[in-house]
């Protein structure tokens, strides 16, 4: 098989994706052999566009090489130039580290940090068979970062965060870039974040992502929770309190009205359309996310993948979901608001008009929402209207997608 030539291809459907958009991050992956990354994985697996598990533990994936696709969107967002300073958090195959440290040159310089001595292990090696210099490769608890290379121009991160630790913040060099997948309100975000000199980390771009979470010492504590009896488990915000289980169980169990809603809602807007806006407009968010195939629920979830799910509204006894009308086919699909137990009439209201405002602002998704992290001890800027979500080291100002103009 022409290795290079199926790398080549994987490259060129990245372009017309639009996923690549740069000549230094085209030029890299032409350049790295992800295959030697991933050695045991026929050359064709290597180079599809899909996130491959490489270590787990008890069954649940540890780390994983990150879709191509998805790393092509985080490169972009990066934006690295010859002769930066990297910092990278989770090392992973240590192919990220390869892709940086050819666009940032022999003048740069790439540091992974990893808290898996067994991983930091095996990235050195498929680095060394790939002939990659230019990458440090440490053993440490990312939480911390890495100060002895401190200021970097670029901090990134590929394992996902509930937060933005201090450290990032000053290890940054002044202008410089943190880019993270950050946790937002059951949502993981892809979350650009420039340092302004006024210690204010503002937005510069925004995408959907989903990665393994951060381990060690910054772990971020599990947010979903299994609905006895039901094969559903109940996800809620990271910054919400604990869900009453045997109050979602009761209503779960008592369905009621079902009212058609306008609108057509596909996989992703589960997550990251609706979803998000949901999420960073009303209290009493959730998810619902079948754990078994036969859940009683399943004529009331939206087909995610290879499983279901959906997003409603809860308080007190009552819930009130977003439904699919009939199908439960691929592709977007015609939706309705159920309501289930006591007392979610009201719900049901709040989450139908939630998908009328939506709708009514041009079906907005995660790269429409802008994000400020104003870390704790520095002052808030003014921005309108914003949604504040309030975490141990930080506040995440949300500003709302601005309305469509209608001609």
């Amino acid at each position: 098989m022409d290795v290079v030539r199926v790398r080549n291809r994987m490259v060129d459907a990245l372009r017309e994706a639009g996923r690549v958009r740069s000549a230094a991050v085209e030029e890299a992956f032409r350049s790295v052999p992800r295959h030697l990354f991933l050695p045991g994985l026929a050359v064709s697996d290597a180079y599809a566009d899909e996130a491959v598990a490489v270590q787990f533990s008890d069954g649940v994936a540890t780390s994983s090489a990150s879709q191509p696709s998805m790393m092509a969107i985080m490169l972009e967002q990066l934006d690295l130039k010859p002769g930066h300073r990297v910092l990278e958090i989770g090392a992973g195959t240590g192919y990220n580290a390869a892709l940086m440290a050819r666009i940032v040159g022999p003048a740069g310089a790439v540091t992974a940090v990893d808290i898996d001595e067994e991983l930091v292990d095996r990235a050195a090696g498929h680095l060394e068979s790939a002939g990659v210099d230019g990458v440090e490769l440490v053993v440490a608890d990312g939480a911390e970062g890495y100060p002895s290379g401190a200021p970097y121009d670029r901090i990134v991160l590929t394992v996902g965060s509930d937060d933005v630790l201090p450290a990032w913040v000053a290890q940054l060099a002044p202008g410089g870039r943190l880019l993270l997948p950050l946790a937002v309100r059951g949502s993981q975000l892809s979350v650009a974040l420039d340092l302004g000199v006024d210690g204010v980390l503002r937005c510069d771009s925004v995408r959907s992502c989903a990665f393994i979470r951060l381990r060690g010492t910054a772990a971020s504590a599990e947010t979903s929770r299994i609905v006895d009896g039901l094969g559903v488990a109940l996800q809620t915000p990271d910054d919400a309190p604990e869900p009453d289980l045997a109050a979602a169980a009761r209503a779960l169990a008592d369905p009621g009205e079902q009212r058609t809603a306008p609108v057509r809602l596909g996989a992703v807007d589960v997550w990251d359309g609706f979803g998000l806006w949901l999420a960073l407009t009303e209290p009493g968010v959730c998810r619902l996310l079948a754990v078994r195939p036969d859940t009683p629920l399943a004529d009331h979830l939206l087909p995610l993948g290879a499983t279901a799910g959906t997003v409603a509204l809860s308080a007190g006894g009552g819930l009130a979901a977003v439904v699919p009308v009939e199908s439960r086919g691929c592709g977007a699909a015609d939706v309705a608001v159920r309501e289930f137990g006591r007392d979610a009439r009201a719900l049901a209201d709040r989450l139908l008009a939630a998908l009328d405002a939506w709708a009514a602002a041009g079906r907005p998704g995660a790269s429409d929402w802008r994000l400020t992290v104003v870390p704790v001890g520095v002052d808030a800027p003014a921005l309108p209207a914003p949604q504040v979500i309030v975490k141990r080291h930080c506040r995440v100002l949300a500003e709302p997608p601005r309305p469509q103009q209608r001609g």
